[in-house]
């Protein structure tokens, strides 16, 4: 089935996944992003989209290899989590967390924006590179990830108008 096809490509190297299915419960949607994809699409889909799709995820792949290998993005520590974006690796408490591509990206933008809120819109544009994404719910099932993956006290959701990290306690 396509969530072990998703988990083995995962385990073997990182590269970006874009799920197509018609399964389109919030349920399988969430399962789909939590072991691997970094994207997830449901029949029926218009052609145009899913080429849309694709090249914002090359985007997001081509920028992830470009910031790694900028010296300058030294590791981010914020309490118990420690970002290491050269080696695009996250560790809880001393645990090394496994985290999408796009989970990554998106824990980064937060983190270098620690304590702003951050729209959708905004997280969608410089994380996806959407400039109209209205209706679009991805955001929202990411967050849940990163939530379950860090804990719910990393990300703090300003009803109305978006998220923010908030650094835990060391």
């Amino acid at each position: 089935d396509g969530l072990e096809v998703c988990r083995r490509i995962q385990a073997e190297r990182e590269m970006p996944v874009l799920m197509l299915t018609a399964r389109d419960d919030e349920t399988d949607i969430l399962v789909g992003l939590g072991v691997g994809a970094d994207d997830y699409m449901t029949k029926p889909f218009s052609m145009r989209e899913l080429v849309a799709r694709l090249k914002a995820l090359l985007r997001r792949v081509e920028r992830a290899e470009r910031i790694s290998g900028t010296p300058e993005e030294g590791p981010l520590v914020f309490g118990d989590i420690d970002v290491d974006r050269a080696g695009r690796r996250v560790r809880r408490a001393g645990e090394e967390v496994h985290l999408t591509p796009t989970e990554f990206d998106l824990l980064v933008c937060l983190v270098q924006n620690e304590g702003k809120v951050l729209s959708r819109e905004a997280l969608l544009e410089e994380v996806w590179d959407w400039v109209d994404a209205s209706g679009t719910r991805t955001v929202d099932s990411h967050i849940k990830a990163l939530r379950r993956k860090l804990g719910a006290d990393v990300v703090r959701t300003v009803h109305g108008v978006g998220y923010a990290f908030d650094a835990p306690a060391a």
